[in-house]
Order: structure tokens, then C-alpha cells, then sequence
């Protein structure tokens, strides 16, 4: 299988009449339609004032659409998605640090998005799809205008640009080339050993690297098809098995888990299903859950590791009949890797220190941000702030995290966006966000709140408050009211540890 280096040419290998994408209920888009469906696109694009290099945001649903119009925009522009969920704060600060040049939405979007689009200039395009066609066709509507550069994007082009929460400073953007995408596009159906009669069940959100690299542009790379389903739901789970009969899925440890709580009472679908794998990835997933997953379904787990700045993959186990390690996760699988100490040295097999990477899946560096990239790349490495081991038989352990991010079921969450947010509320005078321990989710979003004088606040009000400016997820299940926030040695205020200081972990 031949190596593409553009959105455009990873279309490549599907054959005309083979499907690429689908969804339960709907006929697929093969792979001619899909090639159709990015030349028209691009059209479409240059026609609405949108060229190589600009940046389309998207805010569209879980769905064949969504996947297509990833794709699609892809080729000819730089796509960044964004959640549906986000709030009209969120939108406001997304699409002023991207600089977008055009937001897509549904034809029937009420978005707090298109108000924010208005206020700030930004064109919008509405996408049109008629279901009576294969799933993930549609039509572009907006205001025509002069395209500054048309055509397909070039291998140096960026693809997809994400942005990665930031603790001591704001969220970073990260751009990935077309290269990059592409790289590891292939990476992950290199190691999964992906071919055409491969059908991938998406369950993942596709504002996610997850979901847009390993579900979509792997299976696109292989001439495989993904199916999209309308987001995450473990009532519908067994019944889109049975459906879309698809050869393996994807997820975060939290909806394997979700799945493992109906397999069960579903345990006919869960064999007849005959899954080649199941993929795991975006948080660690239990030695436990992977046992009981693989009792299930009578097909091996396959645990990776992945991160936005390396278009997601950068480990994982393999198949078998190689050995799959329960807890590990897994062997190089794209870029080099090695583990690094603080002095910039490469580490051996057995010692502690901080994984680095390297290869053409990783970013470049971070956009319009030089401090950023200055203490992120060392000797050419990158520094993933994972601290980890490797073993003696090359087999990657991750032992803790540098950084403070909040990693909610393998959503990564800014604890200062999340202090900025909370420090508006009036009765509120200082706070720090931090992570505490989650059966299921693996960490969830605290607080901990020090009250102005006088000023009376209660948990309930505080997340009320929280909910109208950040999404869901964001929002601190735990309040915690103190008099005094913990600090360090230096008088800094320290998230790391502060669940067990508080009693929380």
C-alpha cells in the first residue's frame, strides 16, 4: 500500500464502488462519490473566499456528514473542528484565536456559533444534506466571494489545526500539515493492519484527534469504510453491531466500560458481532476492563497511545499473535520514541523519565507561539510531558503525567480556563481547578474555592454559574469552600496533589 501525503491523494486506494463512508440506516458513499465529493467541495470553498491555508471552523453533529466534511474541507483548506457543545464564551475565544475565515454549520444550526460568527465578521457557510443520498453527501451554501488561493492543498499545507489545553498559559494551537495527517493516517492502518473488507464503527466525537485520525483518515488510508453514528450511546451500541456488522471499533476507556455494563444482557450480539479487534485510546485503559472487554466479544483489545501534536498515534500493542501488555501501551507505532531526563539525555530501558517523539506525524510547532516551542522540542524531540518506562522488550508504561491537564475520560481539560471562568463569579475570590480521582472517568474536574468577605455562594450555584460559559464536561462536579488554598514552597498555588491535600483522592 502506497504512502499519500495529502488529503486528496489518502483517497487513493479505495476502489471506485467500494463504500467509504456510511451510518446505520443509510446507503454509503463509495469511494468515487467521495472523491466526487471533495472536487466539489473545494469548488465550492474557493467560490465562497476560502483557500489553501484558511481556516474553516466546523460545527456540525456526530454524523456522516460530519466525517465527509472533514475530508472534504481538508483538501483544500485547513479544517478546525470544534465542539457543538461549546458556549457562547467558548465560541467567541475558538474562532478569534483561529482566525477563521469561514464557519460551517447544519442548514438547521441555532448555534450560539453563528451570533459569535456575526459579531466577529466571519462568513458562514450552511451545509445541506439530503438524506435520499448516500450517507456524508451535501452542498455548501453561503456568500460567494474571490478565492485568494484555490485548488488542493500541497503536502506542507496545514490539514487540521486543534487546540491543546494550556495550565500556565492559554490553550495552544497545534497545526498539522497534510503530511502529518496523512502519516499517521497510515501509521494506524499499518498497525492494525486495516484492508478493504475492514468496517469501522465510529462512536468517537469527530471535534476529537481520536475520532477524525484513527476512525476516518485510517480507514480512508486502507480503502476501508467507517460508519458514523450520531455520537456515543451504549442503549443503540449493540444494535449498530448488528446493523453495520463492522470489524472493529474505537473508543475511550469510559464508554468501553459503558458497553461492558449491557454486554451482558446483550451477549449474543456481543459474538455474533465476530470483531477482528477492539481499539483503545486517549486514556488508560484497566488491566480489568481490557480483560473483561476481550471476554465479551472474543476479540483482542488493542490499547494505543496517542496525543493531538502527533496527529494522535504514537504507540500501541500489536496484534496478535504479538503479546498485547495490560497496562502498557504498546510498542513505537509511527514516530520514534524514547524516554528523556531533564538534562535533554536519552534514557535506557528500565529508567523513569519524560517519553519524547520524533518523526513526520509530529507537529512542527506550536502556531505564532515561541516560548511554546522553545521548552516543547529538545535536540529535535518533542517532550510530551508523560512521564513513562520502557521495558526491555521495547514495551512503553506510562507512570504519571508532568503536566496538569485534566484528563476526563480522554477529554483534556484546561484547569485555568476553568479558574478564569469561576473567578467572574462575584461571591468567588480565589480558586484552583485541579483533578480528582474517578472510578469510571478516570479524573474529573474540582474546585477549590476561598470566598470573597461576606459574599455566601453554595455548590449548586456555583456550577449553575459555571454551566452558562463552559461546556459540560468543564463544569467542576466537585466544590470544595476552604479559607485557605494550599501552596507550594515557593507561595505558588499547586494543582498536582491538591486532590490528596484536600481528602478528595
Amino acid at each position: 500500500m502506497s504512502s499519500h501525503e495529502t488529503i486528496e491523494r489518502l483517497l487513493a486506494n479505495g476502489a471506485a464502488q467500494d463504500p467509504a463512508i456510511g451510518a446505520p440506516g443509510r446507503s454509503a458513499l463509495s469511494y468515487a462519490g467521495l472523491r466526487g465529493q471533495v472536487a466539489s467541495t473545494v469548488e465550492q470553498l474557493n467560490a465562497l473566499g476560502v483557500g489553501r491555508n484558511d481556516t474553516v471552523a466546523i460545527v456540525l453533529p456526530n454524523g456522516p456528514e460530519m466525517a465527509s466534511a472533514f475530508v472534504a474541507i481538508a483538501a483544500g483548506a485547513t479544517t478546525a473542528p470544534l465542539n457543538p457543545g461549546y458556549r457562547a464564551d467558548e465560541f467567541r475565544f475558538y474562532l478569534s484565536d483561529l482566525a477563521a475565515s469561514l464557519l460551517v454549520v447544519d442548514e438547521a444550526s441555532t448555534s450560539p456559533a453563528l451570533g459569535i460568527a456575526a459579531e466577529l465578521g466571519i462568513g458562514v457557510a450552511r451545509l445541506r444534506a439530503d438524506r435520499s443520498r448516500p450517507a456524508g453527501s451535501f452542498t455548501l451554501e453561503g456568500e460567494r466571494k474571490t478565492a485568494r488561493s484555490g485548488g488542493l492543498a500541497g503536502s506542507e499545507d496545514v490539514a487540521l489545526v486543534l487546540h491543546t489545553s494550556g495550565t500556565t498559559s492559554r490553550p495552544k494551537i497545534v497545526p498539522l500539515t497534510q503530511r502529518n495527517v496523512c502519516t499517521s493516517a497510515a501509521n494506524i492502518a499499518a498497525s492494525l493492519a486495516l484492508g478493504r473488507a475492514d468496517r469501522c464503527l465510529n462512536i468517537m466525537p469527530l471535534f476529537h484527534i481520536h475520532g477524525l485520525i484513527a476512525a476516518v483518515s485510517a480507514s480512508l488510508h486502507a480503502g476501508a469504510s467507517v460508519h458514523c453514528t450520531p455520537g456515543f450511546n451504549a442503549l443503540h451500541f449493540f444494535r449498530w453491531l448488528e446493523e453495520v456488522e463492522p470489524t472493529w471499533y474505537t473508543g475511550v476507556p469510559t464508554m468501553h466500560q459503558a458497553i461492558l455494563a449491557r454486554a451482558a444482557r446483550n451477549e449474543g450480539a456481543a459474538r455474533a458481532a465476530a470483531l477482528r479487534f477492539i481499539r483503545s485510546s486517549s486514556a488508560s485503559l484497566p488491566p480489568r476492563v481490557m480483560a473483561e472487554l476481550e471476554a465479551a466479544f472474543g476479540a483482542p483489545v488493542i490499547e494505543a497511545y496517542g496525543m493531538t501534536e502527533a496527529a494522535h498515534q504514537m504507540a500501541s500493542n500489536p496484534l496478535p499473535p504479538r503479546p498485547r501488555k495490560a497496562g502498557s501501551v504498546g510498542l513505537p507505532a509511527g514516530p520514534e520514541m524514547a524516554v528523556m531526563n531533564e538534562r535533554g539525555e536519552l534514557l535506557p530501558a528500565g529508567s523513569i523519565g519524560e517519553i519524547v517523539i520524533r518523526g513526520p506525524n509530529v507537529t512542527a510547532g506550536y502556531q505564532n507561539n515561541a516560548a511554546a516551542n522553545a521548552t516543547a522540542f529538545t535536540n529535535g524531540w518533542f517532550r510530551t510531558g508523560d512521564q513513562g518506562v520502557i521495558d526491555d522488550d521495547g514495551y512503553f508504561r506510562l507512570t504519571g503525567r508532568l503536566k496538569e491537564i485534566i484528563n476526563r475520560g480522554g477529554e483534556k481539560i484546561s484547569p485555568r480556563e476553568v479558574d478564569e471562568v469561576l473567578l467572574d463569579h462575584p461571591a468567588v475570590a480565589q480558586v484552583v481547578t485541579f483533578a480528582v480521582p474517578h472510578d469510571k472517568l478516570g479524573e474529573d474536574v474540582a474546585a477549590a474555592i476561598v470566598l470573597a468577605q461576606g459574599a455566601q455562594a453554595d455548590e449548586r450555584s456555583i456550577r449553575e454559574f459555571a454551566a452558562k460559559r463552559l461546556a459540560d464536561a468543564k463544569v467542576p462536579r466537585t466544590i470544595v469552600f476552604v479559607d485557605e488554598i494550599p501552596k507550594g514552597a515557593t507561595g505558588k498555588l499547586q494543582r498536582i496533589g491538591l486532590a490528596e491535600k484536600l481528602g478528595l483522592a
